[in-house]
């Protein structure tokens, strides 16, 4: 006859079939998540032309500029920059690309998978745009001011590398609406491009500009520091968690004494499948659910039931009373997160204003430039003509050999001085040409001549603006401060959250659980055993309150002392006051800066009328000299000297004239009226694609 333990053993019951389907399901979901989370980069799709709506939502996790087809362009495959930047033949043809309007938006997707798949950002586009092509005649690019600004708003890279700071501070959004800590936005201008003068405002030290927290200034920048930001009680999480645990366990257990079990090797063979639903609210609330499950098989004959069912049901609601209570300091990061994207909008339209301010100046250093080269090479044709006048008196021994060497070594010095005025000008065009493209990799291009089309003013224009309103403008139009007014207002909400962290931590909270036991009585179990037999009765005792527990009350935490957060409480309010003092000192800085540019443009003009009279009398004192020459009254050498006289006074003109647009432009950038006087659009810039020529 059998050993009865041995009979229990075999008797014992194995994983039930639906438990392994469960296990097996579950794994099957994991594989195809991670493998789902592996997705390959694939190239960047053609966008639709700006101002359509795209043909299929787009699961970017950015709004950053991705290649599309231009609203003109026919069918093409897509290209990659590094096939766009093939350079063109010599057809004096730039080698362009289609731009690409530029989305703020996010497409949500409904794909319940899509939360744990990670985004891959397209990469850049380096193709110049299409304008760049229309600017060029016979194999010559052909600029005006209105053309040099547009072909830099759609192509120089300081503001493609500005314009992701917006979709990185659209993110610091999507995070702190789950209750996640901000991490700041870029403040900075982005200066990288090479020639002009990017004055006005501070490079960042990051490739987008200052790499701070929330506010204007970076930490430490200018005596300011903003480590309280966000300074307050801990913030959960707001999207919900869901932690599941299934699993198959076996034991085996060598007993020393068989009264208890009775068996001398206890097996136990035990199944458990537990789900848990937690969830806190911006109210301070905290939810919680959980749904406990067990099974247990065992040989041992002792046990009451074999096998042994566990159902347990628990629902748990907490609330916060003091530290932490309401949307204040819980939502405090997601407020500081939009101020900071209204922070980075305005940033950006600093950026525009620098590269803008810089453009122009690269411009008429390219004027300036041009100039001087025609002024230069005037004077090596006079010089020329002098020379060759003066060979042939020699040969009429109608003047000493001691002229013709004079004119001749001046000659060569206006020679060397057109050299250094050519090369000056070609490297102006190199700084043009770089400030209005995305790629410089095309040979056509970087060979091809830049001819400005605008030409420096003749006429000067009298600023009939006073210099009060000039300042009063300036106040409510720089960036600057209004970057500080959102920067005081962040601080404001800190310096109260920070107060609401000085609380004691007292929470009430309740919570209800159900319990309920089942299984199959033991063979030879001498009791009455009303336990149901299967998992249904066990789950429908746990939740029909036939077992409740009940509990409510508080819980109450409370440092003694309490110095760090009485130090951080106070730290914001020095910080608060101390940016005010800061905001102040910039508005002063403001003032000083409008005067300034004011007394700039008032000394440029009088320059420039100063050396258009010097040119005035230089050109008729040549006259006069021509005159004499002509009656014999005269010799080359002081005609010579007079042609020179006019070189240099027209020289020095180009440079009184060309300080002078520059003293404008910085009146405009110190009073704030940039993007007015040159009609820019923001929405445009953002977009990178300008849509008309402006006048």
């Amino acid at each position: 006859m059998k050993n009865p333990q041995v009979k229990a053993l075999i008797k014992t019951p194995v994983t039930p079939i639906c438990t392994r389907l469960i296990a097996g399901a579950a794994i099957v979901l994991l594989n195809l998540n991670m493998a789902m989370a592996q997705e390959p980069v694939a190239p960047a799709q053609q966008q639709p032309a700006a101002g359509q709506q795209p043909a299929q939502e787009q699961q970017a996790p950015a709004p950053v500029p991705q290649p599309e087809k231009s609203p003109s362009a026919p069918d093409q495959q897509e290209t990659t920059p590094q096939q766009q930047a093939v350079p063109a033949h010599a057809t004096g043809t730039l080698q362009t690309g289609p731009q690409v309007p530029f989305s703020a938006m996010l497409h949500k997707s409904w794909n319940p998978f899509d939360a744990y798949r990670g985004k891959v950002v397209p990469p850049p586009s380096l193709a110049n745009s299409p304008r760049l092509n229309s600017q060029i005649r016979d194999g010559k690019l052909y600029l005006s001011l209105r053309n040099a600004i547009d072909l830099a708003l759609e192509n120089n890279l300081d503001l493609v590398i500005a314009r992701y700071n917006m979709p990185i501070a659209q993110m610091d959004i999507l995070r702190t609406e789950a209750g996640g800590f901000v991490r700041g936005v870029n403040t900075g201008v982005v200066s990288g491009t090479p020639g002009g003068a990017a004055a006005g405002a501070g490079s960042g030290s990051g490739a987008g500009g200052t790499s701070s927290g929330s506010g204007g200034a970076g930490a430490g920048a200018g005596g300011i520091v903003t480590s309280t930001f966000g300074t307050g009680t801990n913030v959960s999480s707001y999207d919900p968690f869901i932690q599941a645990k299934v699993y198959n366990d076996h034991t085996s257990q060598l007993l020393p004494n068989q009264v208890l079990l009775g068996v001398p090797v206890y097996r136990l063979n035990e199944n458990l499948a537990n789900i848990s639903y937690q969830e806190s609210f911006p109210t301070g609330t905290y939810f919680e659910a959980d749904f406990n499950n067990n099974r247990q098989t065992s040989n041992s004959p002792n046990n009451t039931l074999n096998p042994q069912l566990y159902s347990n049901t628990v629902f748990y609601v907490g609330q916060h009373l003091l530290a932490g209570f309401g949307l204040g300091p819980n939502l405090r990061y997601l407020r500081i997160a939009k101020t900071d994207q209204k922070i980075s909008d305005i940033a950006f339209k600093a950026q525009i204003i620098s590269t803008v301010s810089q453009i122009c100046n690269i411009y008429w250093d390219l004027v300036n430039a041009y100039d001087t080269e025609q002024v230069g090479e005037r004077s090596v044709a006079f010089a020329t003509e002098t020379l060759e006048t003066s060979r042939k008196q020699l040969e009429l021994q109608a003047i000493p050999e001691m002229d013709v060497l004079k004119a001749e070594s001046e000659l060569a010095t206006r020679q060397q001085d057109l050299t250094v005025a050519r090369t000056n000008l070609e490297l102006q065009e190199l700084y043009m040409k770089n400030a209005i493209t995305r790629s410089f990799d095309d040979p056509v291009l970087q060979e091809m001549p830049v001819v400005p089309t605008d030409h420096l003013a003749a006429q000067i224009e009298s600023d009939t603006e006073p210099i009060q309103q000039a300042i009063s403008d300036a106040l409510k139009k720089r960036w600057e401060l209004q970057q500080n007014a959102l920067d005081l207002s962040n601080r404001e909400l800190t310096r109260k959250t920070a107060r609401n962290a000085l609380l004691p931590q007292l929470d009430l909270y309740g919570f209800y659980s159900g319990t309920g036991y089942g299984g199959t009585p033991t063979p030879g179990f001498p009791g009455t055993i009303t336990a149901p037999p299967g998992f249904g009765g066990t789950i429908q005792n746990t939740l029909n309150n036939s077992s409740p527990e009940y509990q409510v009350g508080f819980n109450l935490q409370m440092p003694l002392r309490n110095r760090q957060a009485k130090a951080d409480q106070y730290r914001t309010e020095l910080e608060y006051r101390q940016s005010q003092v800061y905001a102040e000192q910039l508005k002063k800085n403001i003032v000083i800066e409008v005067r300034n540019a004011r007394y700039a443009v008032e000394q440029g003009a009088s320059r420039v009328a100063a050396a258009k009279q010097a040119r005035d009398l230089a050109q008729r004192t040549l006259d006069i000299m021509q005159k004499e020459q002509k009656l014999g009254a005269g010799s080359n050498q002081q005609t010579l000297s007079s042609e020179h006289d006019l070189s240099v006074a027209e020289s020095a003109l180009v440079t009184a004239q060309t300080a002078y647009e520059k003293a404008r432009i910085q009146l405009k950038q110190a009073t704030g009226s940039v993007l007015e006087a040159y009609g820019i659009s923001v929405t445009e810039a953002k977009s990178g694609v300008v849509e008309a020529d402006k006048p």
